[in-house]
């Protein structure tokens, strides 16, 4: 694995997602899984920790596989591809904004500009759902592999007795009551960490 491919991979994903960190999960999921990285099932386990650390969302992911990725190489190897794909994620934004911040005052009222901006928002919601919907399909039904076409072949009912159905339905119900409830997210993900830790030791 070249670490400059981890590099230019995850510089490509920063310089063509527009809409933040959500809109770049099929990029990154195209990508990983050409790549050969890590599977489906590992990405949204990624994605499940990026979320519920601190930090913004694409990075997190960036650091995650890059140093899963890099581990292959050891303890270093793991850090130095940590900082390729963090590095190759936040560059085109930086160098972006840069352009941005020295031409806004000539282009902040152009027509074209504002219209690229409004034609890029449909696409940047459907990217998101895109992903929101292989997420779906890889959690609650493993055997799609995160695509459609195979989301109801081999289905197997012994699904319902899995212990994992019921910790789907407790992130369901976290979320109703997150939404509803205003409950403050620290909490839920503090509980959340709590009850994963008994279930983990009880069973």
């Amino acid at each position: 694995m070249s670490f400059l491919w981890l590099f230019l991979t995850f510089f490509k994903i920063g310089a063509f997602t527009f809409g933040g960190g959500y809109a770049m999960l099929p990029f990154i999921q195209e990508e990983v899984l050409a790549n050969g990285w890590m599977g489906s099932q590992e990405i949204t386990d990624f994605i499940a920790v990026s979320e519920s650390t601190p930090g913004p969302f694409a990075i997190n992911m960036a650091t995650f596989i890059g140093n899963s990725v890099g581990s292959q190489y050891g303890v270093l190897g793991g850090i130095f591809g940590a900082f390729c794909a963090t590095l190759g994620v936040v560059l085109p934004s930086f160098i972006i904004i840069l352009i941005v911040a020295k031409c806004y005052e000539k282009f902040k009222n152009s027509t074209v500009v504002a219209g690229c901006m409004t034609g890029l928002k449909p696409a940047v919601i459907g990217f998101i759902g895109a992903a929101a919907f292989s997420i779906l399909l890889t959690v609650f039904l493993p055997q799609s592999g995160g695509e459609f076409i195979n989301a109801f072949k081999n289905f197997d009912i012994s699904i319902f007795k899995d212990i994992d159905l019921y910790a789907y339905a407790l992130i369901f119900v976290g979320a109703l009551i997150m939404a509803f409830k205003k409950v403050h997210p620290i909490i839920i993900i503090c509980v959340s960490a709590v009850v994963g830790i008994a279930v983990g030791y009880l069973l």
